[in-house]
């Protein structure tokens, strides 16, 4: 009979394991779905369009090639850059999750409403990661920004 119980817990456990696995459920950074492409972008903040860069809480979408399957929210902060996927990374892509900024305070995904801070990427609402960020280099003499993955 012990012998019994032990299997049917060993089983319950087994299963929940697989489940936990295949499912599309958090992880540390983001959802086991999110997609995971190449990012190689180069941005000489010199040229005008990159002003807003110039400025603590300033930011611009970048979506050229490599930059994503959706671009990316580049913000300047305090000290340095944050540079952020524009795919919810809380919930499965679909049509209807890409992030963008409002009122130049907040990140927004128009699916569920979740929200993030703009200059950290802090979770404000719903969800409870941060959109996923990438590295980057600046070269303070040359102005260029460097971001890759």
């Amino acid at each position: 009979m012990k012998g019994n119980i032990s299997k049917a817990f060993f089983s319950i456990i087994l299963l929940f394991s697989i489940l936990n696995f295949t499912s599309c459920s958090n992880r540390e950074e983001t959802v086991s779905c999110f997609p995971n492409t190449p990012i190689n972008v180069i941005l000489n903040l010199n040229l005008p369009t990159y002003f807003n860069l110039q400025n603590v809480g300033g930011w611009i979408y970048v979506n050229e090639q490599q930059a994503g399957t959706r671009g990316l929210i580049v913000v300047r902060t305090t000290n340095g850059f944050k540079v952020f996927d524009r795919n919810a990374p809380h919930i499965c892509p679909d049509g209807d999750t890409t992030l963008s900024v409002e009122n130049d305070i907040k990140i927004v995904c128009p699916k569920d409403g979740a929200e993030w801070i703009t200059i950290t990427g802090e979770p404000t609402k719903i969800a409870q990661v941060p959109p996923k960020t990438y590295p980057y280099s600046y070269d303070t003499n040359t102005k260029i920004l460097s971001v890759y993955y």
